[in-house]
């Protein structure tokens, strides 16, 4: 995976759901959306109650995070809903 500002190589892994490539440390695929941990603390609960098809991702261009609540589980802004 490669930076989109400055084209350095950006470490990363394989996301195990659809095989894109995530970067070291992310929480969740980019591209997918699945759980790069085993579990997921932020959620609160296990991940099969999450509902993929609809998460909302973080309006941040550099995060990789989702809104849960509210809040990116990431970088942790607040996210005032419309």
């Amino acid at each position: 995976m490669k930076c989109p500002f400055c084209d350095k190589d950006i470490p990363g892994s394989s996301c195990h759901q659809c095989g894109e490539t995530a970067p070291e440390g992310a929480k969740y695929c980019m591209e997918c959306g699945a759980s790069l941990a085993e579990v997921s603390a932020d959620l609160g609960n296990d991940d099969s109650d999450f509902d993929f098809e609809n998460r909302v991702l973080c309006p941040d261009g550099t995060c990789t995070g989702i809104i849960v609540d509210g809040k990116c589980t990431e970088c942790g802004k607040q996210i005032r809903e419309n």
